[in-house]
């Protein structure tokens, strides 16, 4: 076969992709929604529109419903994406958890369930415990009616997307890149997708959230470590290093605590959960008084309480961590100009003290014309833990990666 023919097949297959994934889509965001309509609004014929709902229908990704209002001639059938009969097995792996669920494609939990980790498991025993729990989850599952199409994976390592695998992990001292999704495609026989916990949070903001009518925003998740998801002219910005938006390792205080990362005063130390819980702790053995935490109860929760309720040691105290978020994310907003800014994470509990005190920061150190109407809000995604992993299939139908692979199955 000559290069020429070879390009040509490659082209051939990429525009069957593209228009199955264009149609999808449109069906997915628009539905009720008729063929000429979506004709229309794709700009491809209406034969190929034909063509690909024929085979959309054949898998059973769309279906048709009430006949539209006639506007003279032939009423035309609307047809919608089917989401209730399809699901995505969901898996949040993280430094001492795993959590695995089971989404259709409303977003409905229909499994979720936390299991702790063996914090000296290898990682071949951390393979053979995943797919034990795959295994049993799929197993419980007691509707034959229901299709598991995908698997979405999201880590708090380096993912490289380009090969689906995991460059770096916290736990693990990997010494080459760990192959986790072709291991559980081997057994559980369904396309599998990975990716960077907070990116994909990011993306599941995107599709889901409150940057929906947005093109450029930025996520920044506050939990036991500090990184950002930026989303640039409605893509995730992930890098050829797959090391994109470490933004809690910015320093803000060179005679800070030393970071994991063998730096001093990254915003890690300051504003993460635990920083934040050490923070209160040390002002109370050092005789700092506060109504509503004690030595004995200095949680998250307590704490996000005490702020709500005016306690000048704890308003102080998110003040300061509101000055330091604000810092980080005025340099953020000079590179990248956002339309939103979305914080994530237990931290925003206590926004109506956080949220001021990083927009006086924000608005006082970055470009004034970049933050004017740039708005900040607390995410609301519900199941934050594997909504991520639901964004990662989301996006392989769309973009039809996902989506050529069931039709050609439905072919087979």
């Amino acid at each position: 076969m000559t290069v020429n023919n070879q390009m040509q097949i490659v082209n051939v297959d990429f525009v069957k992709q593209a228009n199955g994934a264009l149609v999808y889509r449109l069906i997915d965001q628009h539905g009720p929604i008729s063929r000429i309509q979506v004709s229309e609004m794709s700009g491809l014929a209406a034969a190929s529109v034909t063509k690909i709902t024929r085979n959309l229908l054949r898998f059973g990704l769309i279906k048709e419903v009430a006949q539209q209002e006639s506007t003279g001639g032939r009423r035309a059938i609307s047809i919608v994406a089917e989401r209730e009969k399809f699901a995505n097995l969901l898996i949040r792996l993280g430094r001492t958890t795993v959590t695995i669920a089971v989404m259709d494609l409303t977003t409905h939990i229909l499994f979720k369930q936390k299991y702790q980790l063996k914090t000296d498991q290898s990682l071949e025993g951390l393979e053979r415990y995943l797919i034990t729990l795959i295994r049993q989850t799929l197993s419980s599952l007691q509707r034959p009616d229901l299709h598991i199409i995908a698997c979405g994976i999201t880590v708090p390592g380096f993912v490289d997307q380009d090969n689906n695998t995991i460059r770096y992990m916290p736990q693990f001292n990997l010494e080459k890149p760990w192959k986790l999704a072709e291991k559980i495609r081997q057994q559980v026989n369904i396309p599998v997708f990975i990716g960077h916990d907070v990116r994909a949070l990011a993306l599941a903001e995107f599709y889901f959230g409150k940057t929906r009518d947005t093109s450029d925003s930025i996520l920044l998740r506050i939990h036991r470590g500090v990184a950002a998801g930026i989303i640039f002219n409605k893509t995730v910005l992930s890098g050829s290093k797959s090391n994109l938006g470490e933004i809690g390792h910015t320093q803000v205080d060179p005679l800070g605590k030393r970071c994991k990362c063998g730096n001093f005063g990254c915003l890690e130390t300051i504003v993460s959960n635990q920083a934040i819980e050490d923070s209160v702790r040390q002002l109370l053995q050092q005789g700092h008084q506060s109504e509503w935490v004690s030595l004995q109860q200095f949680d998250l929760a307590a704490i996000c309480h005490g702020v709500n309720q005016g306690d000048p040691l704890l308003v102080e105290l998110f003040q300061k961590l509101g000055r330091h978020i604000g810092q980080v994310l005025a340099v953020c907003s000079n590179l990248l100009n956002p339309e939103k800014i979305i914080l994530s994470g237990e931290i925003t509990q206590a926004q109506k003290v956080l949220f001021p005190a990083i927009e006086r920061t924000l608005r006082a150190t970055a470009l004034p014309h970049f933050v004017e109407n740039t708005m900040l809000e607390a995410s609301e995604l519900a199941h934050d833990d594997v909504i991520g992993a639901f964004a990662l299939i989301k996006r392989a139908l769309w973009n039809g990666e996902l989506l050529i692979q069931l039709l050609d199955e439905s072919v087979d």
